[in-house]
């Protein structure tokens, strides 16, 4: 399965560079034990900094980021078989276990509860 592993990002960091590279990191702790058990991890910052690059943006939070990051999870949540929802306060990961669970799309909130992963 696609699943998309949605947490703070931005969230809470003043959008200080360290923090959001520290949540970032977060982010991808689960995907190994993903991957292992046969699964493609995506998370939506992966997909969204080279095109917010790309397109020219320069600083978090600019109209660009702002029109950029929130609806690649959207368009990534059209292809994604589940979600692992992470703890911690987001706004956007609240939207993206919102627009899973208006599709029908699994949210599970651990690891251990994925199918295919092993307690």
């Amino acid at each position: 399965m696609l699943i998309l592993i949605a947490g703070p990002y931005r969230s809470g960091t003043g959008d200080d560079p360290e923090k959001m590279a520290a949540n970032l990191k977060r982010l991808e702790e689960p995907s190994h034990a993903l991957f292992k058990a046969g699964h493609l991890p995506m998370i939506g910052e992966w997909v969204a900094m080279p095109v917010w690059h790309a397109a020219g943006g320069k600083e978090v939070g600019d109209d660009l980021y702002e029109e950029i990051f929130h609806p690649t999870a959207g368009r990534l949540l059209q292809l994604c078989d589940g979600v692992l929802r992470l703890p911690g306060a987001s706004k956007g990961a609240d939207n993206d276990v919102k627009i899973a669970t208006e599709r029908g799309i699994p949210v599970w909130y651990r690891l251990e509860d994925v199918p295919g992963i092993a307690a």
